[in-house]
């Protein structure tokens, strides 16, 4: 049996005083994403954000050929469109469901009108954007001084702390469309994760075998996006 979806699976949501969610809670709408979906597109205004649950959004920067790559992941520790809070209404960046699941939705106006009483929930919002900066910032260094086998041990962990289980459902095409590197590179990758016991990769599902192997594989970028979340949203503790 399917467990019930409720908006404070989301942390976000769950750190909220009572008298804050109760003011939003009628207004969460549940929705299903499936992979591939699109949230938000560059240069386009939002109408709404999304409280993922149990599904991973990706953050992509476009290229005007339509190559992209992946700054940041949001799951269940945050929400996607900060821009409606910070004034910017639309982002250069596209949002895609990486890993279907569930999320609650959220007209965007309504999130205005809460940020503006500069409340916990302003405060919150305002941290965890600073956490995502913070991810987007390290996403960029690795990107240019550590090897794509690096790269991919962060991706796989930063993508296992927003599910439930220890398996993504995910080509090697889509890996290096989000990783901005070429398809061969990724198969090169994975095959030494895979030898190395650490991973099982078959027919687009990736298993993890090993976690602390791949821990003690990955580039420092993981852990100071992980201790900053924990150090700005101490109710986050993913994994």
């Amino acid at each position: 049996m399917a467990l019930k979806q409720e908006p404070r699976q989301n942390h976000l949501l769950a750190a909220l005083p009572k008298d804050e969610y109760q003011r939003l809670e009628p207004h969460l709408k549940l929705v299903e994403l499936t992979l591939g979906d699109s949230l938000a597109e560059s240069g386009k205004a939002m109408r709404h954000v999304y409280f993922p649950l149990d599904c991973i959004v990706s953050l992509l920067c476009v290229m005007e050929d339509g190559d992209s790559t992946e700054i940041a992941v949001v799951g269940g520790e945050g929400i996607v469109g900060i821009a409606l809070f910070m004034g910017g209404e639309s982002t250069p960046s596209r949002a895609i469901v990486q890993s279907a699941g569930s999320a609650y939705r959220l007209d965007g106006q309504l999130l205005k009108d809460e940020f503006d009483r500069a409340s916990t929930f302003q405060y919150l919002l305002l941290r965890y954007t600073q956490a995502l900066i913070t991810q987007m910032a390290q996403t960029a260094v690795c990107n240019r001084h550590h090897s794509l086998d690096q790269q991919l041990c962060r991706w796989l962990l930063l993508s296992l702390d927003r599910l439930p289980v220890n398996e993504l459902v995910m080509t090697q095409e889509l890996i290096a469309n989000m990783l901005g590197v070429r398809r061969e590179g990724v198969t090169e990758a994975a095959g030494k994760l895979q030898r190395a016991g650490l991973i099982s990769y078959r027919r687009g599902h990736i298993s993890i075998l090993d976690r602390p192997g791949l821990e003690a594989r990955v580039c420092e970028c993981y852990s100071v996006v992980r201790q900053e979340y924990d150090r700005l949203l101490s109710f986050h503790r993913p994994g």
